[in-house]
């Protein structure tokens, strides 16, 4: 990951941070290119058409400004699978169930360095503040369909795009 996109993510998953302390769950993208512009949406979770319509927003705002890199960050909660996959879910303010785990999950795009995936794990305190750890990036295979990005990244690279972790 380049000094600029690790900047960009850095600074996509300190907002969300700040979301989340606040007790607010909203999807941020950050973007640059001619300019940087974020762009947050609170409905992001509520199902697959909400996220996609958010993206595709995201992409005609990095089409304008010519965007060469982009992060976009989303609070979810995990639980991986029997398989070894993970489920991931909308966070909510019920209680995890067991094996479940709160996490920024993200993506980020740089033209010259390509794609990449992560969360940033984090826990609470007894009296519910969030200790967030460092974003960590995926190495294992990831299953574009279905990680939040993936609208985003199709509508910048064409319909054929399969993004792969490095």
């Amino acid at each position: 990951m380049t000094p600029d996109t690790e900047s960009l993510l850095r600074d996509a998953v300190e907002r969300v941070e700040r979301a989340i302390r606040a007790r607010d769950c909203p999807a941020v993208v950050v973007l640059e290119g001619d300019r940087k512009v974020v762009l947050s949406d609170y409905d992001y979770l509520r199902d697959d058409a909400t996220a996609a319509a958010f993206e595709q927003r995201a992409a005609d705002q990095a089409r304008q400004i010519h965007a060469a890199r982009w992060v976009l960050a989303v609070p979810q909660v995990w639980l991986e699978m029997s398989d070894g996959g993970i489920a991931a879910r909308a966070v909510s303010n019920l209680p995890l169930r067991e094996g479940e785990q709160e996490a920024i999950t993200w993506m980020s795009f740089d033209a010259t360095d390509g794609v990449d995936y992560g969360l940033v794990p984090y826990v609470r305190r007894p009296n519910g503040e969030p200790i967030f750890d460092e974003p960590e990036r995926i190495t294992a295979a990831v299953q574009p369909d279905e990680y939040p990005g993936c609208t985003l990244l199709r509508s910048l690279m064409g319909d054929n795009a399969h993004p792969t972790s490095d």
